[in-house]
């Protein structure tokens, strides 16, 4: 068993150094099947080399039927935690608190990946809840959280070069609609307040509010509860005004209803602190 052992992951390196010359960092195993004869190895054994591979470290399982090479290969830099959560679902964008650490809007390190799709089906979610959040999809050490929306909510997603590959992102307007959304994703409500602040000096107004306009009523009015905040003349907050809205919405949708009503924007304004 031993030497059948080390005469699969002798063919198998000749394999997965085949793959990385030809540039597959990220490959099906239909790919790799498809290449295995050239390097000698035999189909019967493919299945048990892909195996023995992934077990000693050349190539790391991302989902069913996907791979990975790893940075073992000679010449071949680890994959970026973005450019494999692009491969885990299509079409996929990175996003909420990923999204604020790669524009600069937060301080804090995400500890897991967040990744935006309107994909009906994702990779299978395990492991227990954390912070409130879904369980998440684990590769290696990293978590990839997926945030399912309906196909009209994804846009506001521009590209970016990571590495050598090219990803796809939520630009720092939608980003911070994601956040007055679902502040659970971005950290926190206070660190989504926080967000808006670093953004203000570049924040393209009319593009949020064109944005926000698309997504809902109580995002709309957040959105403008805050934009008014900044100093933003009160004409050009008229849009997000007009929008008709029954009843009150809470400021932080992650946090319980108390504190003071604001009329213009039909907000709860339940921050710490604040008392009705």
């Amino acid at each position: 068993m031993a030497i059948e052992h080390i005469t699969h992951t002798t063919v198998g390196v000749e394999l997965v150094r085949k793959l990385s010359t030809e540039g597959q960092r990220i490959f099906t195993a239909d790919a790799a099947r498809e290449m295995a004869p050239s390097v000698g190895l035999s189909l019967g054994y493919f299945r048990q080399a892909l195996h023995h591979l992934a077990r000693s470290g050349w190539i790391v399982r991302l989902k069913k039927g996907l791979y990975a090479l790893s940075g073992a290969v000679p010449g071949t830099t680890p994959l970026h935690e973005f450019e494999i959560a692009m491969a885990l679902v299509e079409p996929a964008a990175i996003s909420h608190w990923s999204a604020m650490s790669h524009h600069g809007l937060t301080d804090q390190v995400p500890r897991r990946v967040f990744v935006l799709t309107p994909a009906r089906s994702v990779p299978h979610l395990r492991g227990a809840k954390s912070e409130g959040v879904k369980p998440g999809y684990v590769v290696g050490e990293t978590i990839y959280q997926f945030i399912q929306v309906k196909l009209e909510r994804f846009f506001g997603i521009e590209p970016v070069w990571v590495n050598e590959s090219r990803i796809s992102i939520t630009d720092p307007e939608r980003t911070l609609l994601d956040g007055l959304m679902a502040p659970r994703y971005c950290g926190d409500f206070a660190e989504v307040l926080h967000a808006f602040e670093l953004r203000a000096p570049k924040l393209d107004v009319e593009r949020i509010i064109r944005y926000a306009l698309t997504l809902d009523a109580a995002t709309a009015k957040r959105l403008g509860w805050i934009l008014e905040r900044q100093g933003i003349a009160s004409d050009r907050l008229e849009p997000l005004g007009a929008v008709p809205m029954k009843g009150y919405r809470v400021l932080d949708p992650s946090s319980p209803r108390h504190g003071p009503y604001d009329a213009r924007w039909r907000i709860q304004v339940n921050l710490p602190g604040t008392v009705g």
